[in-house]
């Protein structure tokens, strides 16, 4: 199946990309995909400045960077300011990921980091005062991820 906007190949790409950027080259990706590895070095580009891949990040496991405390922290704020509010927390320390979501009264959803049990309720302050109305905050062991499946084409099975 061919998404709008994306053929076998670009799928594949992202695909790869999502599994370990790091340590995928486009040579790697072109060997698989049967085409060249300037086809990949370019297609990437395309889907760079069309904002489909959007940049490439460090997953940091921070209780082995010496922060215990990883939490996810779950507001409300009114539906009219919800992207406003969710952009501000970014801003506040600690924060490292913020999530709108679109259903439910709990809208935003924050990961933060914090040092100790005062940090973490400074960062629980600072989203209340920017308009956020903390709701719960959970501790979080790990977090698993993975590549989304519907993006891993078969382009090299029917080359």
């Amino acid at each position: 199946m061919t998404l709008e906007g994306l053929d076998e190949l670009d799928q594949q790409i992202i695909h790869e990309l999502q599994r370990d950027a790091r340590r995928t080259s486009s040579q790697q990706i072109a060997d698989e995909a049967g085409v060249s590895a300037s086809t990949v070095r370019n297609r990437i580009q395309r889907l760079q400045e069309r904002g489909i891949v959007r940049g490439y990040h460090a997953d940091v496991d921070y209780e082995q960077a010496g922060y215990q405390l990883y939490t996810l922290i779950v507001c409300t704020a009114p539906v009219t300011r919800r992207e406003e509010l969710a952009a501000a927390a970014l801003d506040v320390p600690g924060v490292v990921r913020v999530e709108e979501v679109m259903t439910g009264a709990e809208n935003v959803h924050v990961s933060a980091v914090g040092t100790d049990s005062d940090d973490l309720s400074r960062i629980g302050r600072d989203l209340d005062e920017l308009g956020l109305e903390v709701v719960d905050e959970d501790l979080i062991r790990n977090v698993h991820t993975g590549p989304f499946n519907e993006f891993e084409a078969t382009v090299s099975d029917e080359a």
